[in-house]
């Protein structure tokens, strides 16, 4: 008998109060989102820090062995993995945009926009190993 009373003096929750529940989780979940999306596009652009050193790297050594920087990276000896484009993994096309006696430039472009707002995260490096993000995703 006092388990039956107990069970009927008990009430559930409250529309209202599963409401505010419901409001409290949608604040909490909009204000985490945007840092994941933010620490997702970072992680990415590490692919692209990682070949530009790489090629970095190769040039280097192709400077050191024939006192001209490389004029292809095929002629350095880089491969990169299939884009995703086309199948593979790769997020970044990676180019010698400029070779000259003096130095070069090697740009890994995105060939995916992060975060759908039509710019494509590019990234540059030199002869004197400075890597920078000339566009922002």
């Amino acid at each position: 008998m006092c388990i039956s009373k107990l069970l009927k003096n008990r009430s559930g929750f409250t529309l209202t109060e599963l409401l505010v529940v419901i409001v409290i989780i949608g604040i909490l979940a909009g204000l985490t989102i945007p840092k994941f999306r933010s620490a997702t596009t970072r992680a990415k652009a590490t692919e692209a820090k990682l070949m530009l050193k790489e090629v970095y790297s190769l040039q280097k050594v192709y400077y050191l062995e024939n006192d001209v920087w490389g004029p292809s990276l095929e002629a350095i000896g880089f491969e990169s993995e299939p884009l995703r484009t086309e199948g593979g993994n790769a997020r970044y096309r990676i180019e010698l945009t400029a070779v000259s006696d003096t130095g070069f430039v090697a740009t890994a472009t995105s060939v995916i926009d992060f975060d759908k707002d039509g710019n494509f995260n590019t990234w540059a490096i030199d002869q004197q190993n400075r890597l920078v993000q000339t566009v922002a995703d």
